[in-house]
C-alpha cells in the first residue's frame, strides 16, 4: 500500500515538474519587455552526404555513429582490387616503355655513328673521283650507303619518339587510374559528427552511393517562425537568445541570418489586416562557430527550445536572457 502510494506521489510529483515547466515557458514568454519577442523550435545542423564517386562493393566503413571525424579523416574505403590490377598494370606498360626507349636511343647512337662514318667515305670518294682514282660505281655505292645509313638513323629517332609517345600515354592512363583509385578510399570532407551509416561492408553501391552523413557541428541553427509584424522588424545580424528545453539554466547567444521573402504559412483569408498579421516568417538563427567548437560534445540535434529575439525598439536584454554558458 505504501508503495503504491510512493509511485503515485513520484508521478504526480513528475507530471507537476513537467506542467510547471511549461507552466513557466508560458508565463515566461508573456512577461517579455517590450521589443522582445519569443517562438519555439528546435536545434538543426547542416547535414553532409559521404558518397562513393565509383560503383562497387563497400569494403570497409572506419566510423561509427556518434564517433567526431576530422577533415581529411578515411572513414570508409572502397572495393580497389579491380583498380590496383590495372595501376599494376600500367606500371608494367611504362616500365616496358622506358626499356624500349633505351634501347632505341642505343640503337640511334649505333646509326648515327654510321652516318658519321658513311659521310666521310663518301667524301673520301668524291675527293678521289674527281682525281680520277675512284670509280663512278664506287661513287655511286658511298651514295647508297649514306642513303640507307641516313634511312636507319631516322627510323631509329622515330623508335624514340614512339617510345616518348608510349610513355607519356601509359603514365597519363596510370594518372588517370591513380585517381579512380583515390577516389576509393573515401574521407570526411570536414570535421563533425557521424550522423547516420548507410551502408556496411559488403554492400554494392551505385555511383554516388551514399555511405554516411556527417553532422556539420559548426553550422548549428535554429529555425523559428514570427508573425509578420515582428519578421518585417528583424534585420540580419540582430541579437537572438535560445533557452533550450533540457538546459533551461543556459542562455546561448545566437544571431538571425535568414528572414524568409515570402510567408511560409497562411491563415485560409487574408482579407483584412488583422488576419495579413497572421502571416508567419520562417527566421533562421545562427550559433557562433566558435562557440560550437569550444562546445561541439554537447551540440545536439533536434533538441527543442524557445527562441528570443530582440527587435529594433528594444534597448537592452532583460537579466533572465543575457548570455550564460557552461564552464
Amino acid at each position: 500500500m505504501k508503495l503504491r502510494t510512493w509511485i503515485v506521489l513520484g508521478v504526480v510529483a513528475i507530471a507537476g515538474s513537467a506542467g510547471g515547466y511549461v507552466y513557466w515557458q508560458q508565463q515566461f514568454a508573456a512577461q517579455l519587455p517590450a521589443g522582445i519577442v519569443s517562438s519555439n523550435g528546435r536545434i538543426e545542423a547542416e547535414q553532409v552526404n559521404i558518397s562513393s564517386k565509383l560503383a562497387g562493393r563497400v569494403a570497409e566503413v572506419l566510423v561509427d555513429q556518434g564517433d567526431m571525424v576530422d577533415a581529411g579523416q578515411i572513414v570508409a574505403r572502397m572495393d580497389a582490387g579491380e583498380i590496383n590490377a590495372q595501376v599494376r598494370r600500367a606500371q608494367a606498360e611504362i616500365r616496358r616503355a622506358e626499356k624500349a626507349k633505351l634501347e632505341a636511343s642505343a640503337s640511334v647512337i649505333r646509326v648515327r655513328s654510321h652516318l658519321k662514318f658513311t659521310e666521310i667515305e663518301l667524301a673520301r670518294v668524291q675527293k678521289l673521283h674527281r682525281k680520277g682514282f675512284a670509280t663512278t660505281e664506287k661513287l655511286d655505292q658511298r651514295h647508297n650507303e649514306l642513303q640507307a645509313a641516313d634511312a636507319n638513323y631516322r627510323a631509329a629517332l622515330a623508335g624514340v619518339e614512339q617510345a616518348d609517345e608510349t610513355i607519356t600515354s601509359a603514365k597519363e592512363e596510370l594518372a588517370r587510374l591513380t585517381s579512380i583509385l583515390d577516389d576509393t578510399t573515401l574521407k570526411a570532407p570536414q570535421r563533425g559528427r557521424i550522423q547516420y551509416r548507410l551502408a556496411e561492408p559488403g554492400e554494392v553501391v551505385a555511383a554516388g552511393g551514399n555511405i554516411l552523413t556527417l553532422l556539420d557541428i559548426a553550422d548549428v541553427y535554429m529555425t523559428v517562425f514570427l508573425p509578420a509584424s515582428d519578421a518585417g522588424l528583424l534585420t540580419l545580424g540582430s541579437d537572438a537568445r535560445i533557452i533550450l528545453d533540457p538546459i533551461p539554466q543556459y542562455v546561448i547567444p545566437a544571431t538571425v541570418s535568414f528572414v524568409a521573402a515570402e510567408a511560409q504559412f497562411t491563415p485560409k483569408a487574408v482579407e483584412t489586416a488583422q488576419e495579413r498579421a497572421k502571416l508567419m516568417f520562417r527566421v533562421k538563427l545562427t550559433v557562433d562557430p566558435k562557440l560550437l567548437r569550444k562546445h561541439e560534445d554537447r551540440v545536439k540535434t533536434g533538441v527543442r527550445g524557445l527562441a528570443y529575439l530582440r527587435l529594433p525598439q528594444a534597448q537592452e536584454w532583460p537579466e533572465n536572457l543575457t548570455v550564460k554558458l557552461p564552464e
